[in-house]
């Protein structure tokens, strides 16, 4: 039973070692910009919708959880991670983003054993925004 799961182990770690070179070197801001400017973009986490964010110009954006209320944000570069500013009620963000093959995949800063995010639509429709500030 050790023997498989050793195996398993060492024909699983090739595998996420390609996956990971497929994604190519991580988006620059200018990249970033160009490919995310004027799109609203789903993102996905283990397969689930998991929130949507709208870029507009000069590094501005809207987000929500699915089904939350919007927050507005600032994006800017830093080294390799595109980091969010959504105010003092929301801790720093930061990603590395690449364009994979099925589009846009994001992993958070210091947390490489987690999910990363994937986008899963986009479309020029602006975020249709829930809660009080609706319409301000």
């Amino acid at each position: 039973m050790r023997s498989i799961s050793a195996l398993a182990l060492i024909l699983f770690l090739p595998v996420s070692a390609l996956a990971q070179d497929a994604l190519g070197p991580p988006l620059t801001a200018e990249q970033f910009d160009a490919r995310t400017v004027g799109r609203t973009i789903t993102y996905s986490a283990y397969g689930k919708p998991y929130g949507i964010e709208q870029y507009k110009p000069g590094q501005k954006v809207i987000w929500a959880f699915t089904e939350d209320e919007c927050k507005e944000g600032d994006w800017y570069q830093s080294g390799q991670y595109i980091c969010f500013d959504y105010g003092e009620q929301i801790p720093l963000q930061c990603w590395t983003f690449y364009d994979g093959p099925q589009g846009l995949v994001a992993k958070f800063k210091g947390d490489t054993a987690s999910e990363p995010l994937v986008s899963l639509s986009e479309s020029h429709e602006p975020l249709s925004c829930q809660g009080p500030d609706v319409g301000v």
